[in-house]
């Protein structure tokens, strides 16, 4: 079985603070002459949209190759890219999600194309496939935040299992899986430790079920709700510059880090252009643009986000992607069953 371990985890931290992980890996060709005569990439991703808006800027003024951006729920542009492979067609060259279980198997399918970036090997081997069928675009800490004025720090939650607890009836906001691929990981991992019952005690505790971590993120920022439960801080970064009293809880049983798996799509529109922008993502252009964006860095020689602790120091849970990947389906029907 394959788990994303703590070992592995601590493995990238420390390799984010190094200078190098290894020998060079040969990068694949690219050729710019070829694309900037395709002269337009089909991005789906579930990036942020402000974030993925700045990538797809940077890359057309940089090449003068227009972007075509799909931007929603890492799930919605999974089930809108296996429809379209489903009926034997392609719109889109490069697929950015966030749900690595769907990344293996898709890979295992056929649908991408090896493809080896520039800087592939500034990447850890944990987080990406060695042939380049999938890569990592980002890392995303996947915890709590808090509203400080509405919860106590005496009354916050220190453990997953806490939440079930009734002092935190009506004040919970969640994300859904089956849009947030990020959620299809947390909801599967934590049933697979805590039991269904746990969701079950959530409904019962009148956890709010949103779309997205975009709408999780506005619940609290309204006020509406008081704790995001597998939750993305990222989204909460510019407006706790701003002042807003919000903090991010990191579970003592341990928070989720899931990378973001970006590949370039087999038989696409723009194969010269998908592979263009492939190897932008893993410049130092945008990979530093992430930390500014309050998101950690795929790569091994950027540092994380001001104010945000080193992922070596965050306590993780093991992920089981053998698992996620068998039972992400049913992950995502039983959650519907005993949330909605």
């Amino acid at each position: 079985m394959e788990t994303f371990s703590r070992r592995c985890l601590l493995a990238c931290a420390t390799l984010l603070l190094a200078c190098g992980i290894g020998p060079a890996v040969a990068a694949d060709a690219v050729d710019m002459a070829a694309a900037k005569k395709e002269g337009q990439v089909v991005w789906y991703t579930s990036v942020p949209i402000e974030t993925a808006q700045k990538i797809s800027n940077i890359f057309e003024q940089k090449t003068g190759i227009k972007v075509e951006l799909f931007r929603s729920g890492g799930s919605n542009i999974l089930r809108r890219f296996q429809q379209e492979a489903d009926g034997g067609k392609v719109f889109v060259d490069v697929l950015t999600h966030s749900e690595p279980a769907a990344a293996r198997m898709m890979t295992k399918k056929g649908l991408f194309v090896g493809f080896k970036a520039t800087d592939f090997d500034k990447v850890p081997k944990e987080v990406k496939d060695p042939d380049g069928y999938h890569v990592a675009q980002r890392l995303n800490v996947m915890a709590m935040y808090v509203r400080d004025d509405k919860l106590p720090a005496a009354d916050r939650p220190k453990a997953w299992i806490d939440l079930v607890q009734p002092k935190y009836k009506g004040k919970m906001v969640m994300a859904d899986p089956s849009f947030t691929s990020l959620l299809v990981t947390i909801t599967g991992m934590l049933a697979k430790t805590q039991g269904w019952g746990f969701f079950e005690k959530l409904r019962q505790n009148d956890i709010l079920l949103v779309q997205g971590n975009q709408q999780v993120s506005d619940m609290v920022k309204r006020g509406e709700r008081a704790i995001a439960v597998g939750a993305d801080a990222a989204y909460v970064g510019e407006v706790k510059k701003s002042g807003l009293p919000v903090s991010t809880l990191y579970p003592e049983d341990g928070a989720f880090i899931i990378p973001s798996p970006s590949s370039v799509v087999k038989n696409s529109p723009n194969p010269n252009a998908a592979k263009a922008f492939a190897d932008f993502m893993l410049s130092k252009t945008v990979q530093e643009l992430f930390p500014q964006e309050h998101l950690y860095s795929a790569r091994v020689d950027v540092p994380g986000p001001a104010g945000n602790p080193p992922l070596s120091d965050i306590k993780t849970q093991p992920v089981d992607y053998d698992y996620i990947e068998a039972e992400s389906t049913r992950i995502k029907k039983k959650f519907s069953e005993v949330l909605q």
